[in-house]
């Protein structure tokens, strides 16, 4: 086992691990995990750059991290940005950040990429323990967008695609600087209509419907499956290898784009961060269950972050072998 840390910084949240992992059993025994939502993709889809108080955000929740991994003294920290980053004409301006408070090069990954790391995390726990049918479909439903992974063992075709719970909220249901509560049923149609040609566009490269698993990742699938169990609180155990009916999925989407902000508020296991943006999100996984025919989803909580952490151990354990 080699202790590593790994740091998924998206449009929404910026999230830390710190475990010890064995890449060749897949076993991942988690020391710290943690999130803390900081909004670095503010406003990133209107105005191409990130905000400065975005970048602040962003910079205290590292100065944080940075403590952490010290306290827990891991061989290897590897960092990897995601969409809003990749977006940013500003983008050296936080690489720089990084670099000073935690000593390494944030990798701004491409969509493949991304996928790849999601698709790691998420399957190589289910190929050891469980005996769903494959292939499997990843979905990984970011803030500014979504990856779409098919594949068995290993990837064999991936996309990305630019919608994502915040991007879709700031895009189709902002006005006036304000969050439309509820929105009209005309944004909401304004919204799937746009999801629809996104799915449109990851099934040019990505067979989606060969697919005989839906697992769904990230903040909007976690949240759904806590709302779709009644938690009186987060409880990842609870969350991880849930399943999800597509009409429960349904009940609760219609249930939160119909709700006002006060409402979604009171959902005692949602992060505060997403009542904003929870419906989009909920929008875009209703959306490619439909697509897809899909029955119910598989709900996964190791992801991405468990992805970057296999690759850093993989890389510690070959830095050793070559020395």
């Amino acid at each position: 086992m080699t202790r590593v840390a790994a740091i998924d910084c998206g449009t929404n949240s910026i999230r830390l691990l710190v475990a010890d992992a064995d890449p060749e059993t897949g076993e991942l025994v988690d020391l710290d995990r943690r999130m803390t939502v900081v909004r670095l993709g503010q406003g990133v889809d209107r105005t191409g750059r990130l905000a400065p108080e975005a970048l602040e955000r962003t910079f205290a929740a590292c100065r944080d991290y940075a403590a952490i991994i010290k306290e827990h003294g891991a061989e290897r920290l590897r960092f990897v940005a995601t969409s809003a980053s990749r977006d940013a004409e500003n983008r050296d301006e936080f690489v720089r950040g990084v670099m000073d408070i935690l000593g390494v090069e944030p990798e701004v990954i491409s969509g493949d990429q991304e996928a790849e790391f999601s698709f790691t995390g998420a399957t190589k726990e289910l190929a050891e323990h469980d005996h769903l049918p494959r292939p499997y479909l990843v979905v990984d439903i970011g803030g500014g967008s979504t990856e779409f992974v098919v594949g068995e063992e290993h990837v064999r075709a991936a996309r990305s695609v630019d919608v994502g719970c915040v991007r879709m909220t700031e895009r189709h249901l902002v006005r006036d600087g304000v969050v439309s509560d509820p929105p009209s049923a005309e944004l909401i149609a304004e919204m799937r209509a746009d999801i629809e040609a996104a799915l449109d566009l990851a099934e040019e490269t990505v067979p989606l419907r060969e697919a005989r698993t839906l697992v769904g990742l990230a903040g909007s699938v976690t949240t759904v499956s806590a709302i779709a169990q009644d938690l009186p609180e987060y409880d990842s155990a609870r969350i991880h290898h849930s399943r999800i009916t597509r009409d429960r999925v349904r009940e609760i989407t219609e249930w939160l784009l119909r709700s006002t902000h006060a409402e979604r508020a009171t959902v005692p296991s949602m992060h505060p961060g997403r009542v904003d943006v929870i419906g989009a999100g909920a929008l875009v996984l209703l959306a490619i269950m439909e697509r897809i025919g899909a029955q119910e989803v598989v709900v996964s909580e190791h992801d991405i972050l468990d992805g970057i952490a296999f690759k850093a151990a993989e890389a510690a354990e070959e830095g050793k072998r070559g020395a």
